[in-house]
């Protein structure tokens, strides 16, 4: 039988693993109706959400570029002048609280006079352990531009950290990737190919 200490100390390893396997939680929604085989070229919207303050910073340049290169990997076209489709991005951070209860075991002593020793005695409580992290939601929409009609969007929401400048361009990069992992399309095809899971 493993000792309390042990048995904790083996499920919070375990608990770690699985946080570290795992990746940001991805959703899309697309519009049924539209004819993506009409889509063959791009551009981004205007005012972009991630650009509120009128200007781009630097991770909104990044986040623009890994858009750019999915967008582009899949046979569209960049284009300024009168695009297909308007890609509109935000991002934002949000701080967020866990409350974890687990539960644990003490013992208690007494003397018992029948038995003429100490008796240990167990009794369970809760132990509650309060974690704070933030959280970041990344969304990418694909606007029909002549329609003004929203057609797919896709959303990656993870936990966010404190990265180094490369770091922090390797997780667009990667958290992009998983985004249009789930857009099925491709530059003026009629069929789409099955999201990945």
């Amino acid at each position: 039988m493993l000792h309390p200490t042990r048995a904790w100390l083996a499920l919070g390893l375990i608990a770690l693993l699985a946080a570290c396997a795992t990746g940001p939680r991805i959703s899309s929604d697309s519009d049924p109706s539209a004819d993506f085989s009409r889509y063959r070229t791009f551009s981004f919207y205007r005012p972009l959400a991630i650009e509120e303050h009128g200007y781009a910073t630097l991770t909104s340049g990044r986040i623009k570029a890994a858009a750019r290169a999915q967008m582009e990997s899949r046979g569209y076209v960049y284009s300024e002048n009168a695009p297909d489709l308007w890609i509109n991005l935000n991002a934002y951070l949000q701080e967020k609280t866990d409350v974890v209860s687990t539960p644990e075991v003490d013992y208690d002593y007494y003397y018992s006079y029948r038995a003429r020793r100490y008796v240990a005695v167990p009794y369970w409580r809760d132990r509650a352990q309060v974690y704070r992290y933030t959280e970041g939601t990344l969304n990418v929409d694909v606007v029909d531009a002549r329609a003004n009609r929203l057609v797919w969007t896709g959303v990656a929401v993870g936990r966010a950290g404190r990265d180094a400048p490369e770091r922090r361009a390797e997780k667009i990069d990667s958290a992009m990737a998983d985004i249009f992992a789930r857009y099925p399309y491709r530059a003026g095809s009629a069929t789409a190919t099955p999201p990945a899971r």
